[in-house]
């Protein structure tokens, strides 16, 4: 398909710099393709009485990690600024970055995070540029490895802020709880699957008590997954791999459940990714460990997820192609001309919305 096809105009006073205050008090807009497409404004706290008993809410437990690194590159005598965001881990001492300015860098270069100055040798990291590659990717080789690395990437790094909020304020200590969910355990994410960010105590209890279970996976949400696609074909466009799991037991009560007539409903695209990499052409959801670059598009046959909870996403980003993969291009470009003229807010910090799939084509 052609990449245009996902674009739209959004006025920049629509994205949302911050989270809604309570978290469960943000606006969703609920969609339900058919043959007269229905679009419903409603809170997120209303979502239990959206879904019914015996429907299972599945969940992303990744945690992000302070990945936005500030660095000097130094070379002999000269040095320059340049930051990275760590996107992907491919070793115990190397991550893959996406660096800005990236021309003001070569293989074998030495970067300094931190200051080489501290008295706290923690305080400082070194790390060698091993690779580069297009749009600004690098490979980093540090100094130090596994649980040295995390340690020092918590004290140099900051929270990795999407482009789109980061250009218009920089990052504080409100960061640090806002863009975290509730259920974030696992630590690995450089991105937030920010349709958990909707989720309260007071919403969860809500849920449990209309019978509406919960289930837990890890996708590490890779910064790759929320970029432009900048090819003209979709066809021609490459999905960032990402690390996910679901165990056994997990994938065996969502199994059972569909068996019982309730309804998967992913709370984001990283959870409803995962959910169909794992899925078999029967539609049973197999356990799962290792990578996954799936690339959604309209035309393809949803096996895992009924329902999915998601925020507004970038014109012509993979994300944008996902959702209207599951409830169709047109109805999609209604719901969200529908959002932008209502004033909803869009992107991570923004609203949400409840997307029903589609049963008959896009």
């Amino acid at each position: 398909m052609r990449t245009a096809d996902f674009d739209f105009e959004l006025p920049d006073e629509l994205i949302a710099l911050r989270p809604a205050s309570p978290r469960d008090a943000a606006r969703m807009l609920v969609v339900r393709p058919g043959a007269s497409p229905e679009l419903d404004d409603r809170e997120v706290g209303d979502l239990a009485t959206l879904l019914a008993p015996g429907d299972v809410l599945v969940v992303n437990d990744t945690r992000v990690i302070p990945a936005a690194l500030a660095g000097r590159r130094v070379r002999g005598e000269l040095s320059a600024n340049v930051t990275f965001n760590l996107h992907r881990r491919v070793a115990a001492d190397r991550w893959r970055a996406f660096a800005r300015p990236a021309k003001r860098l070569e293989p074998g270069d030495r970067v300094l995070f931190g200051d080489a100055g501290a008295m706290c040798l923690a305080a400082s990291l070194w790390a060698t540029v091993a690779d580069k590659g297009e749009a600004g990717e690098v490979e980093l080789a540090f100094d130090v490895a596994g649980p040295a690395l995390d340690s020092a990437i918590a004290l140099v790094g900051t929270m990795p802020l999407p482009p789109y909020i980061a250009a218009r304020r920089p990052p504080d200590d409100a960061d640090q709880s806002a863009y975290q969910t509730l259920f974030a355990v696992r630590e690995g994410a450089v991105a937030a699957p920010t349709a958990g960010l909707h989720f309260t105590e007071r919403l969860l209890a809500t849920l449990a008590t209309r019978g509406i279970a919960r289930q837990t996976v890890t996708l590490h949400v890779g910064a790759g997954t929320f970029l432009p696609v900048k090819a003209d074909d979709t066809a021609d466009h490459k999905m960032h791999a990402e690390w996910g799991e679901i165990t056994a037991e997990t994938s065996a009560t969502l199994n059972a459940a569909r068996a019982n007539g309730g309804r998967i409903v992913a709370v984001g695209t990283t959870a409803l990714r995962l959910l169909e990499s794992a899925a078999g052409e029967d539609g049973m959801i197999r356990p799962f460990s290792g990578e996954t670059a799936i690339f959604i598009t309209p035309g393809y046959r949803f096996r895992a997820v009924d329902v999915l909870m998601t925020n507004f996403h970038l014109p012509r980003s993979t994300l944008f192609m996902l959702v209207s993969a599951f409830a169709g291009l047109s109805v999609m470009r209604a719901a969200y001309a529908h959002a932008i003229a209502s004033r909803y807010r869009f992107y991570s910090f923004g609203d949400a919305s409840l997307l029903f799939r589609a049963q008959h084509g896009v």
